[in-house]
């Protein structure tokens, strides 16, 4: 979901969706403007932005050889299941 298409300020569950789309710097500078502004005037957006961040550091450094085959294979059955709906 680009913000582009929304005529007024964004609400929490849009900012949520757009995590992803912000961190890899794919939203339009004016979606970017739009989506910090909306960080600035929510505590709880900018706390979920920052655990992400923080997520990603953690999981970032995990490599495949790290986890034991159970848990790696249920992840994987996890993404398929995702893929999947």
């Amino acid at each position: 979901m680009k913000l582009t298409t929304l005529r007024r300020d964004i609400v929490c569950q849009q900012a949520v969706e757009l995590v992803t789309d912000y961190l890899e710097g794919t939203l339009s500078r004016r979606d970017t403007r739009r989506f910090e502004a909306h960080l600035e005037a929510c505590d709880g957006c900018e706390e979920y932005l920052r655990q992400v961040r923080a997520t990603i550091r953690v999981l970032g450094r995990i490599q495949p050889e790290d986890l034991a085959p159970e848990t790696r294979q249920g992840l994987m059955e996890l993404y398929r299941q995702f893929r999947e709906d």
